[in-house]
């Protein structure tokens, strides 16, 4: 079973993925699809607020915040990487929980994207958001450097994320029963 996604101006069909017994979710894989990645990013700026420096969680919105830094004559952003690695100093670090993950990650950043939000404009950035953890864990990140967040963008909001008022996206994502159909 697919789901027909109309977005940024494309369609694509999403294959329907097992989370639970009665819960699926259709799979949007960024990587590879440069096309929509390019469109994405293109209407995702049309909307963005004025903004010093995008951010997203070490995911699937990488393309798209390189992208987006791209198109909008950024020569920097940041990824908030699942673990620590040997070249960051100074590490900050949060727990994630997340929808498409069987475990709880951490997110980290190091002085220098400490330094680079630090009373910045911040432009929070992914493909999907759907629980709003890996949100959540990037705000805390972002909070905890004195950062000021300007903006939440995503390309789909999934599931209950639909309704919320605190991002913008370009498209909703339902999720559904083992059948097919959308769960309201």
């Amino acid at each position: 079973m697919n789901y027909h996604l109309k977005v940024a101006g494309l369609e694509r069909e999403l294959p329907l993925c097992k989370v639970a017994d009665d819960f699926y979710i259709a799979a949007f894989i960024m990587f590879g699809d440069v096309e929509i990645t390019v469109n994405s990013a293109r209407e995702l700026l049309k909307k963005a607020p004025e903004f010093d420096v995008l951010i997203t969680a070490e995911s699937k919105g990488i393309p798209l915040l390189y992208e987006m830094a791209k198109q909008a004559g950024k020569n920097y952003y940041i990824v908030a990487r699942k673990g620590p690695k040997l070249y960051m100093r100074d590490v900050i670090h949060t727990k994630v929980d997340s929808i498409t993950t069987d475990h709880q990650q951490i997110l980290c950043i190091g002085a220098e994207e400490a330094q680079a939000m630090r009373g910045k404009r911040v432009l929070v950035v992914d493909d999907v958001i759907s629980t709003g953890e890996s949100l959540a864990a990037l705000e805390t990140l972002i909070n905890q450097v004195g950062g000021n967040i300007v903006g939440k963008m995503a390309v789909l909001a999934e599931g209950d994320a639909i309704g919320r008022t605190d991002i913008t996206y370009l498209a909703p994502l339902p999720v559904f029963h083992a059948d097919g159909s959308e769960i309201k």
